[in-house]
């Protein structure tokens, strides 16, 4: 089957136009190009040249990133500080000036840790149809569904210190992750307030992990408090088993992984 590509000027546009048609949109191209190298993608592909897309404004201590935003212009963005290291984790140079925040949201396993992120940082999902935000959690869930993402708002950490971010690969800086890890912990008069901890390669899309976060909330993070989370790491994670880890490999090394990242923020 032939590929036709066609470009809207606004992402409502390209919105309507996708409507329940089966046709693919194509953002930065990172994983659609393959598949339709592969064949494995083929008909109707929908793109925008909106430049509402690639746009970061602040408001408050909330950023609102347009899901057509590059990894590259998260890593050069100075108000964005506190993800340069998660964007800078996604691929390699070539990668990274393509691959987009929007993308990233709807990348398979085993990619997607920029999500990771955005899920333990409270980040909301604006559909392109308009209408409120709505938490990433709902959009992870069911992706099929989720429809175009025109921007995420993130809330911005008000201490960075609150903000950890680990990715685990077998090859570095390029490799896809074994497991990734997120951590929002602020903390009031010592103490975690609102613990939000994701992880990615460890379900069939990012997850937040409600073992780990009752663990942590509203203890100090000393090192009885990061044993015990280390402990429950796991529990009611999916990871799945692929070319580059078992899921019994997963579950064993999680707690470790997230025992360092604790560690480090405390």
């Amino acid at each position: 089957m032939a590929v036709t590509v066609e470009t809207h000027a606004t992402l409502i546009d390209a919105a309507r136009a996708l409507g329940s048609s089966g046709a693919t949109y194509l953002g930065g191209g990172t994983v659609v190009m393959r598949g339709i190298n592969a064949g494995e993608v083929q008909g109707r592909i929908v793109r925008s040249a909106d430049p509402a897309l690639r746009q970061v404004g602040l408001s408050g201590d909330t950023i609102r990133i347009g899901a057509g935003v590059t990894m590259a212009q998260i890593a050069a963005h100075r108000e964005l500080a506190f993800l340069h290291p998660v964007a800078r984790a996604v691929g390699g140079p070539q990668v990274r000036e393509m691959a987009t925040v929007g993308g990233n949201l709807f990348a398979p396993h085993p990619y997607g840790d920029f999500a990771v992120a955005l899920l333990a940082l409270g980040a909301r999902a604006v559909p392109a149809t308009g209408g409120g935000a709505l938490p990433l959690e709902d959009l992870l869930r069911d992706r099929r569904r989720g429809g175009l993402v025109a921007a995420v708002e993130v809330p911005r950490p008000r201490d960075p210190r609150a903000f950890g971010w680990l990715k685990v690969s077998r090859v570095k800086p390029k490799g896809v992750s074994v497991l990734s890890i997120a951590a929002c912990l602020p903390r009031e008069t010592g103490r975690i307030r609102g613990a939000r901890v994701a992880f990615g390669a460890m379900g069939p899309s990012p997850m937040r992990s409600a073992a780990v976060e009752r663990v942590l909330e509203g203890q100090s993070l000393d090192a009885a408090t990061i044993a015990r989370a280390a402990q429950v790491a796991a529990e009611g994670l999916e990871p799945p088993t692929d070319s580059i880890a078992s899921s019994w490999y997963r579950r064993e090394v999680a707690g470790v992984h997230l025992r360092r990242l604790l560690e480090g923020m405390a």
